[in-house]
């Protein structure tokens, strides 16, 4: 197992939930969501009421909410988002067996942290790590709402990666291309004019990256739960 790197500075609080159900709707993830903006007002203000802890985030289910759909509303440097154009089947990266997502549109995100002490980890080594600390691995489309509501969560140097999200073949076994979030350098395929855009992208499950960490969370929760 490699060793840690130091923990950066920690990112300022997440907005309130009600604030981020604004921001949401604003961007029209509830029109996405196929959901009203009181629907997700309704449940940011039932949320908040039932204790919801402060630093949560506010989530659409991926399959109201598919990671196609939320990346282009990514934003940096005026740059929208995008994904990868050799990841056309972004939206088949489903929760792993070991994630449970609740069954309802809406849900909160407790405790999330960046990973930034597992930079330099493979998702092979860091998907036990999290485990055995009782965290659980971010969605590729969580990471997305995360950066939508904290730009700041994506920065050179310190992106992260979302291996919550796998793609299984056919034949039951786990395709070896693991999610991440980071900032495009404008090369290759992502073309000249993306340089400086958040891309949502993939990395092999047994690569080590000095510049990504591993963004998990503490658990999901319903408002009620």
């Amino acid at each position: 197992m490699p060793e840690s790197t130091p923990v950066t500075a920690a990112l300022p609080a997440l907005p309130s939930l009600s604030a981020q159900a604004e921001t949401l709707i604003d961007l029209g993830v509830h029109e996405i969501a196929g959901l009203s903006a009181a629907d997700i007002r309704d449940f940011a203000k039932a949320a908040e009421a039932s204790g919801a802890e402060d630093g949560g985030l506010l989530t659409v289910h991926p399959d109201r909410a598919p990671a196609s759909a939320l990346a282009p509303l990514l934003r940096r440097d005026d740059k929208s988002g995008f994904v990868v154009v050799d990841m056309p089947d972004v939206d088949l990266f489903t929760p792993l067996d070991t994630v449970t997502v609740p069954d309802a549109p809406l849900y909160v995100l407790g405790g999330i942290d960046r990973g930034d002490h597992m930079a330099n980890w493979s998702p092979d080594e860091a998907l036990p790590a999290l485990t055995a600390q009782d965290r659980s691995p971010l969605l590729l489309t969580e990471g997305i709402h995360w950066v939508l509501q904290q730009p700041a969560a994506l920065e050179r140097n310190h992106c992260f990666m979302t291996i919550g999200s796998r793609l299984r073949k056919a034949n039951g076994a786990l395709d070896a291309r693991t999610p991440a979030l980071w900032i495009s350098n404008g090369t290759g395929r992502d073309g000249r004019e993306r340089r400086n855009a958040p891309k949502a992208g993939w990395c092999w499950a047994g690569n080590r990256h000095t510049w990504l960490g591993f963004a998990s969370t503490t658990g999901r929760r319903l408002q009620d739960a």
